[in-house]
C-alpha cells in the first residue's frame, strides 16, 4: 500500500507540471503572433516619405533634316554622266550654278529636296530620270556666334543638334557680368532678321525648355544692369518668345 503523503507529492508535481506546459505554449502563441505582425507591417520609413517625386523636366526641341545654307559646299553627282558631276558652294543669295541647267536655289532645303529639283530640271530637257546626288562636303553655314559676356566669343562650328546652353558652354560659359534673363538669338529666316530673347537661368534650372539652335544664327549675350549694344532689343523682346522680326 502507497503512503498517503507520497500519492500528496504526486499529484503535486503533476500540478506544477501542467501549469509549467500551459505557461510555455502562452509564450509560443505570443511569441509567434508578434513575429507574424513584425513580418506583414512595414517599417515607417519604408511606407512613409517626405519627398516629392520631381517631374519630368522640359524637352528640348528635335532637329529635322539638315537644310542646306549659304556657304555651304556640296557634291552634286549625276548617275553615268560624269561629265555634269560638280562640287560647287552656295553662294551668298543661296544658289547654285550647274552644267545646262544654270542658276538653282539651295539654301534652306534639305539635300532630298534639293536632289528632287535637280532630277526635275535634268529630266525637263536633257536627260531620261535622272538619278541625282547631292552630299554636303562642308557645312560652312552650320557655324554659331557668340559674342557679349561669355568667356571666349567667338564662331564655333557646329557637328549636330546644338541648344542655347551647350553652345554657352563651348563659348567657356558667361561672365560674372552675364545678364542671364537677357540673352538674345539673333536668326535669318525667310531673309528677315529675327531675335528672341531667353532667360539662361531658368533653362538650367529646368524650369524652360533649352531651344536648337541653328547654323547662322548670332548670341548676344548682354552685360547685367549696365547699358549695352542690345540693350533695347532686350528690352522690346518678350522673354521666351517666338522669333520676331526685326
Amino acid at each position: 500500500m502507497i503512503p498517503r503523503s507520497l500519492v500528496s507529492m504526486l499529484i503535486v508535481g503533476l500540478f506544477f507540471v501542467m501549469v509549467g506546459g500551459l505557461l510555455a505554449g502562452c509564450a509560443s502563441t505570443s511569441i509567434g503572433s508578434e513575429s507574424s505582425v513584425a513580418a506583414t507591417v512595414p517599417v515607417a520609413f519604408e511606407t512613409t516619405s517626405s519627398t516629392k517625386a520631381a517631374g519630368p523636366l522640359p524637352s528640348a526641341p528635335t532637329e529635322g533634316d539638315y537644310r542646306i545654307g549659304s556657304l555651304d559646299v556640296l557634291d552634286v553627282s549625276v548617275f553615268q554622266v560624269s561629265d555634269l558631276n560638280r562640287t560647287v558652294q552656295v553662294g551668298a543669295g543661296g544658289e547654285i550654278s550647274l552644267p545646262l541647267i544654270g542658276t538653282v536655289a539651295a539654301a534652306g532645303k534639305t539635300v532630298a529636296e534639293l536632289q528632287d529639283d535637280l532630277a526635275k530640271k535634268y529630266g525637263a530637257s536633257y536627260l531620261q530620270s535622272p538619278q541625282v546626288t547631292v552630299f554636303v562636303r562642308d557645312a560652312q553655314s552650320q557655324r554659331i556666334t557668340i559674342n557679349g559676356e561669355v568667356n571666349k566669343p567667338g564662331v564655333y562650328p557646329t557637328a549636330g543638334p546644338t541648344t542655347l546652353v551647350q553652345i554657352i558652354a563651348i563659348a567657356g560659359g558667361l561672365t560674372d557680368l552675364a545678364d542671364t534673363r537677357g540673352v538674345v538669338v539673333i536668326r535669318q529666316e525667310a531673309g528677315a532678321r529675327q531675335a528672341a530673347k531667353f532667360d539662361v537661368s531658368a533653362i538650367q534650372a529646368g524650369d524652360a525648355a533649352d531651344p536648337l539652335l541653328r547654323g547662322g544664327d548670332t548670341i548676344v549675350v548682354d552685360r547685367s544692369g549696365m547699358k549695352a549694344t542690345f540693350k533695347g532689343l532686350q528690352q522690346t523682346l518678350p522673354i521666351f518668345g517666338v522669333f520676331h522680326t526685326l
